[in-house]
């Protein structure tokens, strides 16, 4: 009988430890999840602090970089399509923006409607994307390359779009073109990023190749300025130019090293190549242009700072200094052959060389990608995509696999670009009752015939405010020519 009580006591003693232990295991384990999903205020206030350089980018960065290479009777046009889109695309992304490009995968190319509104995103991590920040901080710094992204198209069609069917195809573009794109590059189960295995760190597939591309086919469908190629177009405010190439230079840092979707190492990296390339692409677009014109220019250290900028983007958390350092160099020199080939074409009026920059620049980073990117510098990004293992540049591991990924991605972007831009040109065309300007609207200048503004008062027996350059109005060319 005591044997027996001794056994019962023993069990029961037993039985209890168990019960202690897994209930400590248990709180362990929920421990580790809250520790897991537990938001860190130092990532948290960096990226809220990129979400608002990246924001600056467009306005006022773009807006005045933009604003002063257009003619004086254009500038408030530019300013107010920059500044319009901010707030257009700040609510197209929370309706329903981001939810296509970064909701649940839907057959590798698209999100679904699961997040629309910002349902079920809230300040909770999202593990799949940023497991140390809010689901609403990623999504709103990802807005702002939603909002910069069609923004830079803008440049193309400068001095000649309506307003309303500026209006209209951009939200149309953002929705057709950009969020696929963001999804199958950077989105869960997306088919470049995930699948075929193209590294994009920062946008030169989403935001440079896509807008670049559809600048051109802007440029063609519209047709060129009145005057262009007989008459000068100068930009007309070289201060407004540098101010906003400025304000790009010190955005573009939370473009980048902000993509680090933590305050890091890898931020760290990324900015410090940013910087590189862009100080090399000014001195090389500079030297280029001081070698072939004979003087060295604000604008063209300007766009070669921005050309920098462009072709950094998808490789900076992937390269060393050195290697951005090349990739700087001849982004500078390409983008100026580029820009002065269009007007050696002289088939197609790219008013503020958006093709020349943007799609050249961005093309040249997302090859160079496919040469240069270390997993020295990104050990996570070489991980693999669906479980395979990705190659290190071609001039780092001397394999193709790389390389042949980032040319696939490039070519998917263009495919996408003009299918996409050709299909929201048509449509806005059709409800806005055509894409351009009357001649005589566009002779007097956006700023009058759009918004009924001007942003210089100068005295003037024109009637328009002393825009006289292109000498006689639309209807008078006309009779002259009879």
């Amino acid at each position: 009988m005591e044997r027996r009580q001794r056994s019962f006591g023993a069990g029961y003693w037993c039985v209890r430890s168990s019960l202690a232990l897994a209930a400590v295991l248990a709180l362990a384990s929920l421990a580790r999840a809250e520790e897991a999903a537990k938001v860190d205020s130092g990532d948290n206030a960096w990226m809220l602090t990129s979400s608002a350089l990246v924001l600056m980018m467009t306005a006022p960065g773009l807006a005045l970089f933009y604003g002063g290479l257009v003619r004086s009777k254009n500038v408030l046009s530019m300013l107010m399509q920059s500044f319009i889109m901010v707030a257009l695309i700040s609510i197209q992304w929370v309706l329903w923006g981001y939810s296509l490009a970064f909701g649940p995968d839907h057959g590798h190319v698209m999100g679904g409607l699961e997040w629309l509104g910002l349902r079920g995103v809230g300040f909770a991590p999202n593990a799949d994307y940023a497991p140390t920040i809010p689901h609403q901080t990623f999504m709103i710094y990802q807005c702002m390359f939603a909002i910069i992204t069609p923004a830079l198209i803008t440049g193309a069609f400068a001095e000649r779009m309506k307003f309303s069917a500026f209006f209209l195809f951009s939200l149309l573009w953002a929705t057709l073109v950009y969020d696929p794109l963001a999804h199958m590059v950077w989105g869960t189960g997306g088919l470049l990023g995930k699948v075929i295995g193209a590294l994009d760190f920062a946008g030169g597939t989403v935001v440079h190749i896509s807008s670049g591309t559809s600048a051109l086919v802007c440029a063609v469908v519209l047709g060129k300025r009145l005057g262009y190629g007989s008459e000068p177009m100068p930009p007309h405010n070289m201060p407004f130019v540098l101010t906003g190439a400025a304000l790009l230079w010190v955005g573009w840092f939370g473009f980048n090293a902000g993509s680090a979707l933590a305050a890091n190492a890898l931020a760290t990296s990324a900015f410090v190549a940013t910087n590189t390339a862009t100080a090399a692409a000014a001195l090389s677009w500079m030297f280029a242009e001081w070698l072939g014109r004979g003087k060295p220019t604000i604008l063209g250290a300007a766009s070669g700072a921005v050309a920098g900028l462009v072709a950094i983007t998808p490789a900076s958390g992937f390269v060393a200094p050195l290697p951005a350092l090349a990739i700087g160099a001849v982004a500078g020199v390409l983008c100026y052959g580029a820009c002065n080939l269009k007007t050696v074409l002289g088939w197609y009026d790219d008013a503020l060389d958006v093709v020349g920059v943007h799609g050249v620049g961005g093309t040249w980073g997302a090859l160079a990608t496919g040469l240069w990117a270390s997993a020295q510098v990104n050990p996570a990004a070489f991980k693999g995509a669906g479980g395979s293992a990705v190659s290190e540049g071609l001039l780092i591991s001397g394999q193709w696999g790389l390389l042949g990924s980032q040319v696939i991605a490039v070519l998917v972007t263009y495919l996408l670009a003009v299918a996409g831009s050709l299909l929201c040109l048509a449509i806005t065309g059709v409800v806005a009752g055509g894409l351009r300007v009357s001649e005589d609207d566009e002779f007097a200048g956006l700023d009058l015939s759009q918004h009924s503004e001007s942003a210089y008062m100068f005295a003037s027996s024109s009637g328009y405010g002393g825009h006289s350059a292109l000498g006689a109005r639309p209807a008078e060319q006309r009779s002259a020519r009879d």
